[in-house]
């Protein structure tokens, strides 16, 4: 029997792309309080299938696939640009493949206008309509508005013409901003990424027995299984370890492990492998807010899917490596491996100076980098015990050099000290989670 919450999801779900839909509508039509229906429909946001505009209201919209996560819809555009729809309401959920600045002569400007692009541009009333009747949506920058035809060309053509008080470069630098951090956010694998839409997990019930359990090793050769109730919700696991001994009519509610570690499908793969590696557990199960199951990861599964990303191209620049980008490989003068760099403006804090954060995170990166030269997996941070930290200023050329302390199969740790004209600035010692592939 499913809960109030979601059956407003699954109503959610049923309703058509770019269906308008209000907290008090859906608590009427459900029969929930209205608490009930704000709570699914924030939940709904989250999961992508809808979109809430200032102004407007929310909408169903498409969820998308993780391989089209950098297209961005016309609603979300609205909120990026802190915009007001002034018509073609009913296109927002539409989504946008490029975007124009009409910066140019009309009779040029048309020329690269297309159908699902978005022309940015100030108070040019022809441009507005040739583009929305070209199929393409209009973003007006300098808080200008759209005169009435444009207005009803827009309604007819349902394609959205959005105003913002951001002068065209703003906006622009604005839009590539959102897109470009979905990139990066395209990069981190997720455990949602790996449990296919028809993925039905394996399982066991708490009211079978241990007789079961062995007839579903014997079926699919798994040697641990989640447990739940007849509603789907989680309450154990159980392994060929916790049958031992065990006579086969016994429950399996009497021998399972309960309250187990789970995850949630946005938790990134990295974090779901540290957690792996820390507890010592070869099975995660996948839950979503009601710790209903949704699948199973192995650690096997999660190696993989790390193995298949470092092979994927790079897409997007993360705060790490924009600051390891000016750092190349020398060796000191003992010979050892080092790192040298010169400490960049955007690397400093409000005093000029090289910002802690950014020092731990070259330290953490340099660590990595020297262990993968013993250690051909994956990685994860697990400590950071900084013993030493002086001044550094802005422009002044660093070295930062890693010595391997300790190896072992599943932790590694790596004394990182940084030099500045000879003289030792900062010392620390990094311990990491080792992932065998």
């Amino acid at each position: 029997m499913p809960t109030k919450h979601e059956r407003i999801l699954q109503y959610i779900e049923e309703l058509d792309i770019g269906h308008k839909i209000s907290v008090r509508q859906i608590a009427r039509d459900i029969g929930v309080s209205e608490g009930t229906a704000y709570r699914a429909i924030k939940d709904a946001q989250n999961q992508g299938l809808v979109s809430t505009v200032e102004r407007v209201g929310t909408v169903r919209i498409e969820k998308k696939q993780r391989s089209e996560i950098e297209r961005l819809t016309y609603a979300e555009v609205v909120n990026i640009v802190d915009g007001h729809v002034l018509g073609g309401l009913a296109g927002l959920h539409k989504t946008l493949n490029r975007f124009v600045i009409g910066a140019m002569k009309l009779e040029d400007m048309i020329k690269y206008v297309e159908p699902n692009s978005l022309l940015i541009v100030g108070n040019r009333d022809q441009a507005h309509r040739i583009s929305l009747e070209r199929g393409a949506a209009v973003l007006i920058t300098g808080g200008f508005h759209a005169t009435d035809e444009v207005k009803n060309v827009a309604d007819r053509m349902e394609l959205p013409v959005i105003s913002c008080s951001y002068d065209t470069f703003t906006v622009a630098a604005m839009i590539n901003r959102a897109i470009y951090d979905r990139l990066i956010k395209k990069e981190i694998l997720l455990v949602e990424d790996m449990l296919l839409p028809d993925h039905h997990p394996i399982y066991l019930k708490l009211a079978d027995r241990v007789s079961d359990f062995h007839a579903s090793v014997r079926e699919t050769s798994h040697s641990r299984y989640p447990v739940v109730d007849d509603s789907g919700k989680l309450h154990g696991i159980v392994t060929a370890k916790d049958v031992v001994g065990h006579d086969s009519d016994v429950l399996i509610e009497k021998v399972m492990t309960r309250h187990p570690i789970t995850v949630n499908p946005k938790t990134s793969l990295a974090a779901a492998a540290h957690e792996m590696v820390w507890e010592s557990i070869e099975l995660l199960p996948v839950v979503n807010q009601h710790h209903h199951l949704l699948g199973v990861i192995s650690r096997q599964d999660v190696i993989k899917s790390l193995q298949y990303m470092q092979k994927q191209p790079q897409v997007g620049e993360t705060i790490n490596d924009l600051v390891f980008r000016g750092f190349e490989e020398v060796r000191d003068k003992n010979g050892e491996l080092a790192y040298k760099g010169v400490v960049t403006p955007q690397m400093t804090d409000p005093l000029g100076n090289l910002s802690t954060g950014v020092l731990t995170s070259l330290m953490t990166e340099v660590a990595f980098r020297r262990l993968r030269r013993q250690h051909r997996g994956d990685m994860v941070a697990d400590h950071f015990n900084l013993y030493m930290l002086k001044p550094v200023q802005l422009e002044r050329e660093i070295v930062v050099v890693p010595r391997v302390i300790d190896l072992g199969r599943k932790v590694g740790k790596v004394e990182a000290e940084v030099f500045l004209g000879g003289q030792m600035v900062a010392k620390g010692l990094i311990t990491a989670q080792l992932i065998e592939r």
